[in-house]
């Protein structure tokens, strides 16, 4: 299910992208604005309507505890991505921990929901296959804004699909003997996987778009600078990270 709407999601974005080409650019990286512009105002109508209420009631009808090992279940899930990462960008010794990582936390942290490996020293990573795209030296190219997925770029696009690729619940119908038990399961994980996430990002979310003069801006140079500090491993100039915190120190922004 999650391939199928990748490449419907490509596919789709490239067919409208020729329509858009005679918008006049007002930014050397964002050539595509007024597709951009219009399609983060769909995906804020869908998120206005159906994404805050499912997360708001996901909340309220979730124990703290619980809504903590779901994010875990899928933080594991996800070092699966990361480790395979890790090796293709040449990082061999963060591949091992990370791996190490992912079969301490699948056993003795049962499946996940306990991150056990975090307890004892082996801290989570940030790895996708967009940066190792970036490390092998592929261009970010120009903003583009995914239908219901948000920022992102052409490489961005290439790597979601690598990330999907290497994700096991996109392969659900190898487990299954069923197509429809199969596309419930893959489809009931993905939709929890989006109510956790956008659970977890109600309250930033609110602080960017109320401290943002031009919100469309805000979060296409908070797209930026993120994915540049990622394939960077951090080394870039601090003038270079757009990052927002709140008087508690707060971790920064991502945009969602």
């Amino acid at each position: 299910m999650h391939i199928k709407i990748t490449l419907l999601t490509i596919l789709g974005t490239l067919l409208m992208l020729d329509g858009c080409a005679s918008v006049r650019a007002t930014d050397p990286g964002d050539p595509w604005e007024g597709w951009n512009r219009g399609m983060q105002s769909f995906n804020d109508g869908v998120d206005d309507r159906v994404m805050k209420p499912v997360a708001k009631g996901y909340r309220w009808i979730t124990p703290d505890v619980v809504d903590r090992g779901i994010s875990n279940f899928f933080s594991n899930i996800g070092d699966i991505r990361v480790t395979l990462n890790d090796a293709l960008q040449g990082k061999f010794a963060q591949s091992a921990f990370d791996g190490t990582r992912f079969l301490l936390n699948t056993t003795l942290g049962l499946a996940g929901f306990i991150d056990l490996a975090g307890n004892v020293g082996l801290p989570k990573h940030q790895e996708d296959f967009d940066q190792t795209l970036g490390v092998w030296g592929v261009p970010t190219g120009p903003y583009l804004v995914l239908p219901l997925l948000g920022p992102s770029s052409p490489r961005g696009v290439l790597g979601l699909a690598g990330d999907v690729a290497m994700n096991p619940i996109s392969y659900t119908g190898i487990y299954f003997a069923s197509s429809a038990v199969s596309t419930a399961v893959s489809g009931g994980l993905g939709a929890l996987n989006a109510a956790d996430l956008r659970a977890d990002n109600l309250e930033t979310e609110r602080i960017a778009s109320e401290a943002a003069l031009d919100r469309y801006a805000f979060f296409r140079g908070a797209y930026f600078s993120q994915r540049n500090y990622l394939v960077n491993d951090g080394n870039v100039p601090e003038d270079d990270v757009l990052n927002l915190f709140d008087h508690e120190g707060a971790p920064p922004v991502q945009p969602y």
